[in-house]
């Protein structure tokens, strides 16, 4: 049996004569996706897999769908005769253009066997000369597949050997997506071997040294391991001490290794090839001429066979020297190691007759953190989700690692100066300020990927919308690290009076196995996210509107966040939560603190309309009723319509009184959001609402708390208590309730969880629908919700918001947090029916 050794992923081309089982063979050993074939394209364009007019338009097709599949990443099989050196000349260059491996299957069967095989099917017409003329063509090539630029070439020879070969995936030497840390991962280290040792004892890493003292191992502390991103030689006084040390950790799996462009010009050197000894590379050559020769040859096959960049942690980190665009992530060729070794350069050189570099990590809006060195930089500063940690330490700055994926940052300092640098440290190219936005970052179509939701896509259109109201009226994004979520709206009530009520809540989630449930009061006011600080040292707070708007003038929300920064310093939090800031998602109270133009223009000009023109009405109708005149149905639909339009007012009318300032407001938090170091969506919904319970103990003024009540779906006599408890709520004039998953952050093997579900009591839902929808007529029509996509929207939003959260506490640049945050706001614009 013969194995077949693919590169995955890579462009596999398979080679032969017509009748030499290629489909046969890419059907058995393929995915039906991963098989592009020439015959189905041709059918695609013609009807007719066989219309041989048909070729040239087919293999357009076949090269479009072969580059998009390359450009995702994904292994792609080319099914055709391939025997030409012009057909495999341009998938070649596909494969090239996607930096992606090209291989070679080569099915070389009897002429006989294919011209039997192509007389077996009637929709074959050409005779025995097409095959000779392929398999002339196919036996000229096979000794020239190789220079080509094919990268494996394989070559099948007979019927039974296609028969019995199999294919085994291979992934690419740079795929380490199975490797999670936690890692160390160490700047250039240019022969400071001292600095290095002290460097891994500041990371817990105790070193292991043979009988000369000398270190050839670091045993590192919890799991955790080393990765070195290149340059360990050149310019600094122990290069040899250094590569025995990686050399020894990464034999004994405590660290990985990358190649620097240094450790690639030592290879060079040492097999014999021209190079210019300069830079410090004369200084490594001159040490390991103390060394033994096997002790060197060993340093050239370690060196030699470094892959140039790793991609880890399922995708989440990417290491390479010079760094990497994500372009290149995870991809195999000439221009990736070259970019991995040496960063992008413009060809030009700078006052110090260095290489001038293109600032690649100002353009990166790649999802994977990229560490990287070969530059030194005085500081390390975070730019677009990327870290340089070379710190210059040969040139008398420091060493320096980061934790991940803690996102720490230790160094050590140089002992000295151990080469004098041609550009000083402090010359370094401005990079992107870390608060620094871009319009670029949310404009056009934009696809965010999320921890619990996976990849949102954000319409261009949406996007606009919600650049202008961020850039006209929203708080600056520095203020917003989240927006909440839209709320999804119950199933409609099968009861023939009643358009919400709690047993589809209940059985929504009984349904996914969710049967722990809390319902929670819903407090009718607007929706607030308060961001307070135990100071104003690290810049004042807000208190903001779902889209991002200031509820009040600075003054007010200075005083507000007073006022709630003491009752959390009373109620002992900042200590509790470890944390010098708190975000907390919150129902502002009153409705009319926000509302009041809205109450005036539409809800009270409607109340107010409807009895002055209802009143009347009815006066009238009773002057003809005794009067003799049959109005008795008119006037009894006019009574009941002036009923309604007074329990339309009544309605809202609860939820409106005067405040002054931030006199007379009220907050309701019912959701710890994040705090310093972490977010709170893992602790169970009890929790923060008795968090709420402490801040309105603290200050009854300020504070409202929120009742509440437990529910087992799985208990018919707990389920019954969640009924009548909603129904004594809405009956005292409260919107209703919101039904949440007990657990907060709740996830199936269907996926995410809605975070809530809201029923709304039957007297409220008259602002949402209008004072006579209870009418039997309007409330059959009503009941015909389409209420998918406002689900659908919700549970995005939802997503987007913790991926915010994530984003902001874990110390990602702002345009990380406000790619998300912008994301929840555009997604407002998208079309739902208002009343969901």
């Amino acid at each position: 049996m013969t194995a077949l050794a693919i590169p995955s992923p890579s462009l596999v081309v398979l080679v032969g004569v017509s009748g030499s089982g290629k489909s046969s063979f890419a059907t058995k050993h393929f995915g039906p996706y991963e098989v592009v074939s020439s015959d189905y394209c041709r059918g695609l364009v013609s009807d007719d897999e066989n219309d041989q007019d048909a070729t040239k338009d087919a293999f357009d097709v076949l090269g479009y769908i072969v580059g998009k599949r390359l450009e995702r990443g994904r292994l792609t099989v080319v099914d055709a005769t391939n025997v030409q050196p012009s057909a495999r000349r341009h998938l070649l260059g596909l494969a090239k253009e996607h930096d992606l491996l090209p291989v070679a299957i080569v099915l070389d069967v009897p002429d006989g066997v294919a011209i039997e095989r192509n007389a077996g099917r009637p929709d074959r017409d050409f005779g025995a000369g097409v095959v000779k003329r392929q398999s002339s063509q196919l036996h000229r090539s096979l000794g020239h597949l190789t220079k080509e630029g094919f990268r494996r070439v394989h070559v099948l020879r007979g019927v039974e050997e296609i028969e019995e070969a199999t294919i085994v995936r291979e992934p690419l030497l740079n795929d380490r997506r199975d490797e999670h840390g936690p890692f160390d991962v160490v700047g250039d280290v240019h022969g400071c071997r001292s600095e290095l040792e002290a460097l891994l004892g500041q990371l817990g890493y105790a070193v292991v040294r043979d009988d000369r003292r000398r270190p050839v191992d670091a045993v590192p502390p919890d799991g955790r391991r080393a990765v070195f991103l290149g340059d360990l030689v050149d310019r600094g006084p122990d290069s040899p001490g250094v590569l025995r040390l990686v050399m020894g950790m990464v034999a004994a799996g405590h660290a990985l290794c990358l190649p620097g462009n240094h450790e690639n010009k030592l290879v060079r050197a040492l097999s014999g090839r021209q190079v210019r000894i300069s830079h410090g590379l004369e200084t490594t050559l001159e040490q390991l001429e103390a060394e033994s020769p096997e002790f060197t040859d060993q340093v050239k096959e370690f060196c030699d066979g470094l892959v140039a960049h790793l991609v880890l942690d399922d995708g989440r980190l990417v290491v390479a020297h010079a760094g990497l665009k994500e372009a290149y992530h995870g991809r195999a060729s000439g221009r990736v190691r070259s970019f991995a070794l040496y960063g992008d350069t413009t060809g030009e050189t700078d006052e110090f007759g260095l290489p001038v570099r293109y600032p690649w990590a100002e353009d990166y809006r790649g999802r994977a953190m990229v560490l990287y060195g070969h530059t030194p930089v005085p500081e390390t500063t975070w730019v677009n989700n990327t870290l340089c940690l070379d710190t210059g330490c040969v040139f008398g700055g420091r060493l320096t690692a980061l934790r991940y994926p803690e996102k720490e940052l230790v160094s050590v300092p140089a002992e000295r100066v151990w080469y004098e640098p041609v550009k000083p440290l402090a010359a370094t190219t401005p990079v992107r300020e870390p608060d620094q936005l871009d319009i670029g970052d949310v404009l056009g179509k934009r696809v965010v990927d999320t921890a619990h939701h996976g990849r949102v896509t954000v319409r261009e259109e949406d996007a606009a919308g919600a650049l202008e109201v961020m850039s006209r009226f929203a708080l600056h994004p520095r203020y917003l690290p989240y927006l909440p979520p839209t709320m999804a709206p119950v199933a409609t009530s099968r009861r023939d009076d009643l358009l919400e009520h709690p047993d589809e809540a209940f059985a929504a989630y009984a349904d996914l196995g969710v049967t722990s449930l809390l319902c929670e009061e819903k407090h009718m006011g607007s929706r607030a996210v308060v961001f307070v600080r135990d100071d104003d040292g690290g810049g004042p707070g807000a208190v903001y509107t779902r889209t991002g708007r200031s509820f009040f003038e600075p003054e007010v929300t200075a005083s507000l966040l007073g006022q709630v920064r003491d009752a959390v310093s009373g109620a002992g939090l900042w200590d509790e939560l470890a944390t010098d800031w708190l975000l907390l998602d919150a129902e502002l109270l009153p409705w009319s603190a926000k509302a009041e133009g809205l109450l005036r223009e539409q809800y009270a000009a409607t109340g107010s309309a409807a009895r002055s023109v209802l009143t009347p009405a009815v006066a009238a109708l009773e002057t003809a009723r005794a009067r003799g005149v049959d109005v008795g149905a008119l006037a009894d639909r006019t009574v009941a319509r002036r009923t309604d339009a007074a329990a339309f007012t009544d309605v809202y009318r609860r939820y409106c009184w005067p405040t002054d300032g931030s006199q007379g407001v009220l907050l309701a938090p019912f959701q710890v959001l994040a705090s310093a170091g972490r977010t709170w969506a893992d602790r169970e919904h009890p929790w923060h609402l008795d968090v709420a319970d402490r801040l309105a103990a603290q200050d009854p003024g300020l504070f409202r708390a929120t009742r509440r009540l437990v529910v087992d779906t799985g208990d018919p006599a707990s389920r019954d208590a969640g009924v009548t408890w909603w129904e004594e709520l809405t009956a005292d004039g409260g919107e209703g309730m919101v039904v949440k998953p007990l657990a907060n952050l709740t996830r199936t093997p269907k996926g995410l969880v809605q975070p809530g579900l809201k029923v709304r009591g039957r007297e409220y839902l008259r602002l949402i629908y209008g004072p006579d929808y209870t009418r039997p007529e309007h409330l059959s029509r009503l009941k015909d919700r389409h209420l998918q996509h406002k689900r659908s929207l919700a549970l995005r939003e939802y997503a987007l918001g913790l991926e915010a959260l994530d984003r902001y506490v874990a110390g990602e640049p702002l345009w990380r947090v406000h790619e998300a945050v912008f994301a929840v706001l555009a997604l407002e614009s998208e079309p739902v029916d208002p009343r969901l």
